[in-house]
C-alpha cells in the first residue's frame, strides 16, 4: 500500500512533508529558518580572524615509489600542465579560482584569473 502512496503522490504534484525527496518548499530549502542573512561586510567581522589554508598547485605527477626513491638535488618532475596554462587556487583544499604566477619583488605570488562557482550539494 505504501508503494501505491508514493505513486499517487508522484502523480499529482503533491507528498507529505515528511516524505523522502518530498515537498522541497518545506525543511531545509525555507530560508525563514536560517535567520537573516548578512546585509554588509561589516556583518562578516566575526569570521575575518578564522584562518584558511590557500594552496596554489602549480601541476601535478604521478610515480612509482621506486623513481621517487631516486630523486635527488637537481631533478627534474614534470608536471601535467604546459608553460603557461592557468594554475589551480585552493582554499581549505576546495577549488575556488585559477590563476597565473607573478613576480613581486623577489617573491612569487598568483592572481586569479578565474572564480571558480560550484554548486553547493544539499544536505
Amino acid at each position: 500500500m505504501a508503494d501505491e502512496n508514493l505513486e499517487l503522490n508522484e502523480l499529482d504534484g503533491t507528498s507529505p512533508p515528511d516524505a523522502v525527496g518530498g515537498d522541497q518548499s518545506a525543511g531545509m530549502n525555507d530560508l525563514s529558518e536560517i535567520g537573516d542573512l548578512p546585509g554588509s561586510a561589516k556583518d562578516l567581522e566575526a569570521v575575518y580572524d578564522i584562518p584558511v589554508k590557500v594552496s596554489a598547485v602549480l601541476g601535478k605527477s604521478t610515480m612509482q615509489v621506486s623513481q621517487l626513491l631516486k630523486l635527488g638535488r637537481g631533478a627534474v618532475i614534470e608536471l601535467d600542465r604546459k608553460v603557461g596554462e592557468a594554475i589551480d587556487i585552493y582554499v581549505n583544499n576546495r577549488l575556488v579560482a585559477r590563476g597565473e604566477v607573478v613576480v613581486i619583488e623577489d617573491r612569487l605570488g598568483v592572481t586569479m584569473t578565474e572564480i571558480i562557482k560550484t554548486e553547493r550539494a544539499s544536505s
